[in-house]
């Protein structure tokens, strides 16, 4: 098997960005145990709400979930010809795709409710919207993780199509 230029660039282009965009969630994965039995509602709050943790993860976080659907789909493209390697990029590309849905409806709605919370007293749904956030976030790693498996086994398949 063998890669040459633009090939190459967007092999390891599409492959970084799904990375970078992987990391991310799966680091909320591993802090959610004791996030969700071990810290107190108030650290929970303090922490995930009003002391700017996950700042960077929007900010830098966003840009890198589009384009971990963009740069394996111009990936895909580049290898329609190449079966199977293709519909394993279209795969990747499609769970990065559904990740970002589940963000928007998962965690989302979580986020707004998180940003009218205020210092006081902790408020009555907060269990539920905790659970939502956290929850929402390991669904979105999961869609992530398949989808970058799914890029890894399109490189290893170029050239091997029929």
């Amino acid at each position: 098997m063998r890669l040459y230029g633009f090939l190459l660039f967007w092999s390891v282009l599409a492959t970084m960005v799904a990375a970078l965009s992987l990391g991310p969630s799966f680091a909320h994965v591993l802090e959610s145990a004791p996030r969700l039995t071990r810290w107190s509602p108030a650290l929970w709050r303090e922490a995930t709400v009003f002391n700017g943790q996950f700042l960077l993860f929007a900010i830098i976080g966003a840009p890198l979930d589009v384009a971990a659907i963009i740069c394996p789909g111009l990936l895909a493209w580049l290898l329609r010809q190449d079966r199977p390697a293709f519909w394993f990029a279209l795969a990747a590309t499609l769970l990065y795709a559904l990740s970002l849905v589940l963000w928007f409806v998962l965690v989302k709605p979580a986020n707004k409710i998180l940003a009218t919370w205020v210092p006081g007293p902790i408020p009555d749904n907060f269990e539920a919207i905790r659970l939502r956030w956290e929850t929402g976030h390991m669904a979105v790693a999961a869609a992530k993780a398949a989808g970058f498996v799914s890029l890894v086994v399109a490189l290893l398949s170029i050239g091997r199509g029929g």
